[in-house]
């Protein structure tokens, strides 16, 4: 009994024992495939190697710079939260690069696989012509199906650009992180995309796809982070995160989104989702008026703050807060949405557009300014299956040196929408505090307001930071210098400090089920 007790007790400390991580070299110009790749002189050659190896807890895996591959990398193994696996590049040469394009819907997927972290990389996917195809195609991909909880995903510092999928589809482009459940409800808890640069990608730039997101199928995905990208030329939206409950959507500057795809898009926004917190962004020269608003907070979704936010030479215009009609299964409405110490300065069409089933909204101490060309819609209301009720504006600054406007659509255009003076069938717009500086037409009743007619832009620094993004080298000083001039202009416009704020999620006391 005493030696089968010594037997268990070792055979039990055996599978105790923590098996060693390990680091393995790929380089595609001197590496062989047939070698243990433990050591850059016996480094693999090939990304199906990497593919088929069965990599373990705190595993890493090194990617040669200077190295191509016509193929692409799928990683299907977990780590844990204290030894994540980790894809990065190593060596002075350019960064290790993926061409996916004619031989794979992906560069890069993370599938099924949780605590991994991929950075370091140039991952594009390409078709003839360099035009949009007629197929899904992406960077990079996270997906999680039926698997419940998926932790611990970081996409960081890598260089996604010519991903040309389909603008038919919304679920397809630069980086895309998906959980679909059909059979078992699935979300990320812990994903974090941040410091990537895409550019020149169809249809969407960063976007979170959940099948978990109507009022009866909430499963929302939490800790979700996406910071400091740059994401530019884009077919579509620029960051769109889904289903999601306490996101962070902060410092990403998104240019020239809606660049080629048919139907609506807009630069920064959200769908289906709790206490999203949308902060210190830019964004700037989305290229459509079907929506075409920098920033729009969408469809069955509460307690969306925008804070702190740049919003610059959009063709739509600034904001849109929308939802379609309130439905038991699938919608709820757009509810208690907050934009709050904003700057706009250029924007085309709608500064504010308030579309559809929207209640318990605030537009706070934002200030706006419209230049001497434009002659925009300050304030409208829209209908989307109803009409909004109970938004208040309240001390914002609406600076206008051309022509601006206010009512309720009276008919369409296209993608342009008619008014006529007052708000109804809206209900309970009300003003209060605001200053309405220069030309203002159907300006709506604010007892506390400020009216000036003769107003004249002063002179201001809006030199606006740009980075080429054909040369990603220097990036990093750049998100610095951005940041910085964002914070500066930013307490110049506002007149105070600037005072960010934590994402929170939903508390247990107002979960939707």
């Amino acid at each position: 009994m005493w030696v089968a007790a010594g037997l268990l007790g070792v055979w039990v400390a055996g599978l105790a024992a923590p098996v060693a991580a390990e680091t393995y070299h790929v380089n595609a110009l001197t590496g062989d495939d047939r070698a243990d790749g433990t050591r850059p002189e016996r480094a693999w050659r090939s990304l199906a190697r990497v593919n088929a190896f069965p990599l373990k807890a705190g595993d890493k895996v090194m990617l040669t710079a200077g190295s191509v591959w016509r193929e692409s990398l799928t990683l299907t193994r977990s780590g844990t939260a204290s030894a994540p696996i980790i894809v990065a590049a190593t060596g002075q040469l350019p960064r290790p690069r993926i061409e996916a394009g004619g031989v794979s819907p992906h560069g890069v997927a993370v599938l099924n696989a949780e605590y991994v972290t991929v950075s370091g990389l140039e991952v594009t996917n390409d078709t003839p012509g360099g035009v949009a195809g007629t197929e899904s195609r992406f960077g990079i991909l996270v997906s999680a199906q039926d698997r419940g909880v998926t932790r611990g995903i970081r996409i960081a510092d890598t260089y996604v650009h010519d991903v040309r999928g389909t603008n038919a589809r919304k679920d397809n482009g630069g980086i895309v992180f998906q959980a679909l459940g059909p059979k078992r409800p699935t979300r990320f808890q812990g994903i974090t995309i941040e410091r990537n640069i895409v550019w020149r990608v169809d249809r969407s730039g960063i976007a979170g796809i959940s099948d978990q997101v109507t009022r009866a199928n909430w499963f929302p995905g939490e800790q979700v982070v996406i910071r400091d990208n740059l994401v530019e030329d884009v077919g579509g939206d620029g960051i769109v995160p889904r289903g999601t409950d306490g996101a962070l959507i902060e410092h990403n500057i998104v240019r020239q989104a809606g660049a080629r795809a048919p139907g609506y898009s807009a630069g920064i926004w959200q769908w289906s989702t709790d206490n999203s917190l949308i902060q210190l962004n830019e964004a700037a020269y989305t290229r459509t008026r079907y929506d075409g608003q920098g920033f729009d907070s969408d469809f069955n979704s509460r307690r969306t703050t925008l804070l702190y936010n740049f919003s610059h030479d959009n063709q739509g215009g600034f904001l849109l807060i929308c939802s379609p009609r309130v439905d038991d299964r699938d919608n709820l409405g757009n509810r208690g949405t907050v934009a709050r110490f904003n700057v706009s300065r250029n924007d085309g069409t709608r500064i504010f557009q308030l579309a559809g089933n929207v209640t318990d909204a605030l537009v706070e101490g934002n200030v706006v300014h419209v230049g001497a060309a434009l002659d925009v819609q300050m304030v409208v209301a829209t209908q989307w299956d109803g009409w909004a009720r109970d938004v208040r504006f309240r001390s914002n600054a609406f600076r206008v040196a051309g022509t601006a406007r206010y009512g309720r659509e009276a008919g369409r255009s296209g993608p342009d929408y008619l008014i006529q003076p007052g708000f109804a069938p809206a209900e309970y717009i009300a003003f209060d505090g605001n200053s309405f500086l220069g030309r203002h037409i159907g300006v709506p009743q604010d007892p506390s307001g400020r009216y000036d007619a003769t107003y004249v832009a002063p002179p201001a620094d809006w030199d606006v930071p740009v980075f080429d993004p054909a040369r990603p080298e220097g990036f990093s000083d750049f998100l610095i210098h951005h940041r910085s001039w964002m914070m500066t202009m930013l307490q110049r416009e506002l007149n105070a400090p600037v005072r960010l704020q934590q994402a929170q999620p939903i508390s247990l006391f107002e979960a939707r089920r």
